[in-house]
């Protein structure tokens, strides 16, 4: 069994690819409590960790944990009767084509979660699957499935601005 590196390299390596995985999926306003709230609890239980080469995934399983939670959590909360303006995230620059982005957090959580980890990420397929505790199979078919979704409404969008 290999020797865990110090926790900060570990937030200098992958933060960064948290941070962004957030992003894609609850939009930037949200992706520092995300963030915050991920590394909180990898730190917490970094010294159970059984394979150091995994820490990437393992990080990623958490955040997306985090942002299920998240989800959760406000799905359940009182929406007041007027909202003020969310502050811009200034820890990481915002996602580019953030009208693209927004599309992709209308997904099922899967495909968008699956999206996201290959596009944004640029992870292979296997490791898309471990992050997401899914066959490689299926995680194959959440990008494919999203992607289309997205290429249709694109196309849609396209078509629907040009018979303006």
């Amino acid at each position: 069994m290999s020797q865990l590196p110090p926790f900060e390299l570990i937030l200098d390596w992958y933060g960064a690819d948290v941070w962004r995985f957030a992003a894609s999926q609850l939009g930037p306003a949200h992706a520092d409590d995300i963030f915050q709230e991920t590394m909180l609890a990898a730190l917490a239980a970094y010294r159970d960790v059984r394979k150091p080469e995994s820490v990437k995934s393992w990080l990623l399983k958490i955040a997306a944990r985090k942002v299920i939670d998240f989800a959760r959590a406000q799905a359940r909360a009182p929406v007041p009767a007027a909202s003020p303006p969310e502050p811009a995230a200034t820890r990481q620059p915002e996602l580019p084509d953030e009208h693209l982005w927004a599309r992709v957090r209308a997904l099922p959580p899967k495909q968008r979660q699956a999206v996201a980890l290959r596009t944004i990420l640029d992870l292979p397929y296997d490791e898309i699957a471990n992050t997401m505790q899914t066959s490689v199979e299926a995680a194959r078919r959440n990008v494919h499935e999203a992607l289309k979704t997205l290429r249709e409404e694109v196309t849609d969008d396209h078509a629907h601005t040009r018979t303006e």
